[in-house]
């Protein structure tokens, strides 16, 4: 019987802000892999990393930005990657930053845009990262996130 590999190298991060008018989500246009796709920060896990340590050092090297606050998402993406046949997770974190912080890019990216929830599942390109933003906007903005998924001394 053969058997699928499961893989979990890289962490999910989706970067908040609260303007006078709504919660925005930060979203970037891919310039690598799935160049034109527009994403959250995704990056590679580094030898001697935690996932959240990657995931804030993935937020600072693609955007330049410092999180107010950094979640454990509860919950993970997941998919399937035809060619190399097996799974992929990756444990999804969720950063709010400041309303007026500036958004460096580096050359992984082309653009970026602050979007509403709505906006930003309309734009992504996979499943999976939509049922991650309807999930952070019911778990982390509709309601307040749990105390026990905040990530102190970052």
């Amino acid at each position: 019987m053969a058997e699928i590999a499961i893989r979990s190298f890289i962490a999910s991060l989706v970067a908040v802000r609260k303007t006078e008018a709504q919660h925005e989500v930060l979203l970037l246009k891919r310039t690598r892999t799935l160049v034109g796709e527009w994403c959250q920060v995704v990056g590679s896990i580094e030898e001697g990393e935690t996932a959240w340590q990657a995931a804030l050092r993935e937020l600072d090297e693609e955007t330049g930005l410092k999180p107010d606050a950094l979640y454990s998402g509860d919950t993970c993406e997941q998919f399937y990657e035809a060619d190399r046949d097996a799974i992929t997770i990756a444990p999804v974190f969720v950063a709010f930053i400041d309303s007026s912080a500036k958004v460096s890019l580096n050359h992984e990216h082309s653009e970026y845009r602050w979007v509403s929830f709505g906006e930003a599942i309309e734009l992504v390109a996979f499943g999976g990262q939509r049922r991650v933003l309807r999930w952070i906007e019911d778990e982390f903005v509709k309601r307040p996130p749990s105390k026990h998924l905040l990530i102190e001394n970052i």
